[in-house]
């Protein structure tokens, strides 16, 4: 018959397992349940981390330092990693090689400013579409859509093409300040759908 000494040592080691059981608040199951509630509260857990990189397309590199500034601060608002802000002349073998280099680089965004025009040097369009496996115009269609809207003139009629190429998604933004905003308002939350597209394939 156990004696008193015997339940003694087994209510210690019921506590002690017990202790070991309980969760710290910053262990994984915690985590797991703040995002939860945050999503029945309407809110959105922080996005993972994606990495990006933006070519500038310009004949004159110095107008482009600003342009190139503003799209990565606007990426990292996002959550993005931007690994490089290229610039490029605008004529079409040094943008696409420029292009091939990010997709090889396994970028998952790329964004190229400028060069989205009507002008002879005006050749984004023609080498982003030169390396795109798939064309997205339900993508490009929304931001002259959006651009038109808020008066970017130069974004609503931008020649610009989107699509993929690999597993990186190509964006091509015209270069006003206004289009950049606008553009980069409409392009964030469409092109997570797409990554996410891409990353279930």
């Amino acid at each position: 018959m156990p004696g008193i000494g015997d339940f003694a040592r087994v209510e210690k080691e019921s506590i002690e397992r017990l202790d070991a059981e309980i969760t710290e608040p910053g262990d994984e199951v915690f985590r797991s349940l703040d995002i939860q509630e945050n999503e029945r509260e309407g809110g959105n857990p922080r996005h993972s981390l994606l990495h990006a990189l933006v070519v500038i397309v310009t004949d004159h590199p110095d107008d482009g330092d600003q342009s190139g500034e503003l799209v990565a601060e606007l990426l990292a608002e996002e959550d993005y990693m931007v690994d490089a802000v290229l610039t490029v002349e605008s004529g079409k073998s040094a943008i696409r090689q420029a292009l091939e280099t990010a997709v090889v680089g396994g970028a998952d965004l790329v964004i190229t400013v400028g060069g989205t025009g009507v002008s002879p040097r005006d050749k984004a369009p023609e080498a982003t579409k030169a390396v795109l496996d798939k064309r997205i115009q339900g993508l490009s269609e929304a931001l002259r859509s959006s651009a038109l809207a808020c008066n970017a003139v130069d974004g609503g009629l931008s020649r610009g093409v989107a699509g993929v190429s690999g597993s990186t998604v190509v964006v091509n933004l015209a270069s006003s300040r206004a289009a950049i905003r606008d553009g980069m308002a409409t392009l964030c939350p469409l092109v997570r759908h797409v990554i996410a597209d891409i990353s279930r394939a």
